[in-house]
């Protein structure tokens, strides 16, 4: 179950907070595996549609994930770069994945507090603008992977964070 070889292509389920460096880490593994990388945000965007629509951002990330499965049948390698903040929307993913062939790897970014938010401000896109106190409200949201949760999923293919 964990030999990595995965038949059907290999899932890369890149987890974290807004401002932790999912999308650099995503935009790096995409160019490194030539791999096809899911991002509802860019999506949105490009759709003209608000980022903290959830209605919308669910029916982007079902639509991503069903071709997501299909570009796994196919043995190509896939991304999705959701945050996926929680342990069950990660465990779903994987075991989806599973069930079709894929191997499938998790990668988790985190960032202090300060840093998110400065990262968060920086970019500018949020409409209305986060505040520190949405950032510490995500951060006792957020279902970071223990290592028990790790062994689950199989070991990158590359090596740490990149």
């Amino acid at each position: 179950m964990k030999d990595g070889t995965g038949a059907g292509g290999r899932l890369i389920v890149v987890c974290g907070l807004p401002g932790a460096g999912k999308t650099s880490l995503a935009k790096v593994l995409e160019s490194r595996m030539r791999a096809v990388r899911f991002a509802p945000d860019e999506w949105m965007d490009a759709l003209g549609v608000n980022l903290h629509d959830a209605a919308i951002r669910a029916k982007v990330e079902s639509l991503q994930w069903k071709l997501a499965q299909d570009l796994l049948r196919l043995g190509i390698a896939v991304i999705i770069e959701w945050g996926t903040w929680g342990r069950s929307e990660r465990d779903a993913l994987r075991l989806g994945a599973r069930a079709i062939g894929a191997a499938v790897e998790l990668r988790h970014v985190s960032a202090n507090p300060d840093i998110l938010y400065e990262r968060i401000r920086r970019r500018a896109r949020e409409d209305p603008p986060i505040t520190k106190e949405t950032v510490s409200h995500w951060l006792e949201a957020f279902q970071a992977p223990t290592d028990e949760e790790m062994a689950l999923f199989d070991a990158p293919l590359e090596a740490g964070n990149v």
